[in-house]
């Protein structure tokens, strides 16, 4: 295939220039109010999201990598703590817990759904365990039913990482509502993204959100009377108008992305060794990933960006190989290792034409078929 216009990983232009006069009057908005920092727009955007989610509390913060480590911190997780994690998920998984002072031990996935296998988790508490933190990765929710049994009976905490699933539902329930904690990322490329750097802490709990609150502004519950060390981390004004103006349509935007791992099924299987990710009861494909087995992948890759079709690898070294955490005696993870060597991202986004789709398809199979 000849590809005449590269066809990036996500194009966020369709989504602006549908918002474009909405984007610019909350933005006007606040300019002309000179309010930038937890104002009237991040009141009004934590009462909204709340309702949305279906918790009590929403705590607006910096980026989604402040939400993990300031939830880490508000269950008073520390020096000597271990958190059970995946090894298959970006490093601010696991740097959150390093960040608090506490060791991250990592349990292999599941292959089929990429996301912690509950199965294993079990074995790998000990008397410092303190909490599991599940990653609902490329939009799937994991199966927190289990994982929520589990925390129950151990005596554990549970924070939910749901950097890639908002608007994702497990049971019904919307993700981070599940957990004594649940952690978002705005970042720009998320389902819900700003236009910067921005997350979010939800929790039905009143004494965590307070201590939430507290830690994102200095450790103060009240201004110059600082309780604690905390950060300074919050959502600025204009980030979470933009948010505003987004979240009412983001279950139109989630359909979208559906809509398009559809077609991608449709387009790509029967291919004999290509594994296309599962089409699950509430997944909101933040990616659509699929496995390339027994092929080169980097070299599969280096073919399609030379077709003009842009891909990304999520991830291509799991977080227990990385250099920081070599030697520290974390046990083998085969089915991470293994993803992180077959994964490959296809181009997704919501207003995603069906005829670009069927480039991208072209393309990976005939690349596919190439010796």
């Amino acid at each position: 295939m000849a590809t005449q216009t590269r066809i990036p990983v996500l194009d966020l232009a369709p989504q602006v220039e549908t918002h474009w006069s909405e984007l610019n009057r909350a933005i006007q908005r606040v300019l002309r109010s000179t309010h930038f920092i937890l104002g009237p727009e991040e009141q009004a955007f934590e009462r909204e999201v709340a309702d949305y989610l279906g918790t009590r509390h929403a705590i607006g913060c910096n980026s989604g990598t402040d939400a993990l480590f300031m939830a880490l911190r508000a269950l008073g997780i520390g020096p000597g703590d271990e958190v059970i994690t995946t090894p298959f998920t970006f490093f601010a998984t696991a740097e959150a817990i390093s960040h608090v002072g506490a060791t991250p031990v990592f349990v292999d996935v599941d292959p089929a759904s990429m996301n912690l296998d509950p199965a294993l988790v079990e074995r790998a508490i000990t008397p410092r365990t303190r909490a599991l933190l599940p990653v609902h990765l490329f939009g799937r929710p994991c199966e927190l039913g289990a994982l929520l049994e589990l925390a129950e009976r151990r005596g554990l905490k549970l924070v939910e990482d749901c950097a890639q699933s908002f608007g994702a539902r497990y049971r019904g329930r919307a993700t981070g509502t599940l957990g004594h904690l649940g952690c978002f990322s705005f970042f720009p490329s998320k389902n819900l993204g700003a236009y910067g750097d921005g997350g979010l802490i939800a929790t039905d709990d009143d004494d965590l959100a307070d201590a939430a609150r507290a830690l994102r502004s200095h450790g103060s519950r009240k201004k110059y009377h600082n309780e604690a060390v905390g950060y300074n981390s919050r959502l600025d004004e204009l980030q979470a108008a933009i948010l505003r103006v987004k979240l009412p349509h983001l279950e139109a935007c989630n359909a979208g992305r559906v809509r398009v791992a559809r077609t991608y099924q449709r387009l790509l299987e029967g291919r004999p060794g290509l594994v296309l990710p599962e089409v699950v009861e509430g997944h909101v494909f933040h990616q659509y990933t699929v496995r390339v087995p027994g092929c080169d992948r980097d070299r599969l890759r280096a073919r399609l960006a030379e077709e003009g079709v842009e891909t990304m690898v999520y991830y291509p070294v799991p977080c227990h190989r990385l250099k920081l955490y070599l030697g520290q005696g974390h046990p083998a993870c085969p089915n991470a290792e293994r993803l992180c060597a077959e994964v490959l991202s296809l181009p997704i986004w919501p207003e995603m034409d069906e005829a670009v789709q069927a480039a991208v398809a072209g393309a990976l199979l005939a690349q596919w078929a190439r010796p």
